[in-house]
């Protein structure tokens, strides 16, 4: 089990302010409650030595990169959602990039369409993720989807450390993941887990 652990990352996506706070218009209404278990999580992970990946959007101000269904929030004058340098891309209150962690930027839903992070993982010999944060429909879903597309061996979806809009959506993302083969353990159950 040791071995697993060693070749694991743990993904804390999208983790920022503007997809947490009450005030933003692009939060996830279950995110704040998500918060201390993801804080948790990144513990447990710092315990066991698992990479940290801290994948996070950060936009143009004018939000060239950002989906077209989003554009609106940009606008001249106008901070939008997760700009680059901006208050709401910072991570939420109690998470912290720390030394030997990995900062990944993303500006679409999945940490895989066009970045990098494959091949950092497989330079690392990652072949077991654990995702973390918000939206469970779009961010995580996506990136769990492309995960299994690339033939991670097990990827594992902390179910009371992920969060949707609502909890019926959430539920129903979860099982869609799960019919994968995706584990979908809560935080104590994996942290209690030797994997």
């Amino acid at each position: 089990m040791t071995e697993i652990r060693n070749h694991s990352a743990l993904l804390v996506i999208d983790m920022q302010k503007d997809f947490v706070d009450e005030e933003s218009p692009v939060r996830t209404k279950g995110g704040k409650d998500i918060v201390p278990n993801v804080i948790k999580a990144v513990e447990v992970a710092r315990k066991r030595g698992i990479l940290i990946v801290w994948v996070v959007r950060e936009h143009d101000p004018l939000g060239r990169d950002v989906e077209l269904f989003r554009r609106h929030h940009y606008t001249v004058g106008k901070v939008g959602p997760s700009c680059i340098g901006s208050k709401g891309a910072e991570l939420v209150d109690g998470l912290i990039i720390r030394e030997g962690d990995y900062k990944l930027v993303k500006t679409r839903f999945s940490a895989f369409f066009s970045t990098h992070l494959h091949s950092v993982l497989q330079g690392a010999g990652i072949n077991s993720l654990v995702i973390t944060g918000v939206q469970t429909p779009n961010c995580i879903r996506q990136t769990v989807f492309d995960a299994v597309a690339l033939d991670y061996q097990h990827v594992t979806v902390l179910v009371d450390a992920t969060a949707a809009a609502t909890p019926d959506i959430h539920l129903a993302n979860v099982f869609d993941m799960k019919n994968i083969g995706v584990a979908t353990p809560t935080l104590q159950e994996w942290s209690e887990s030797k994997a």
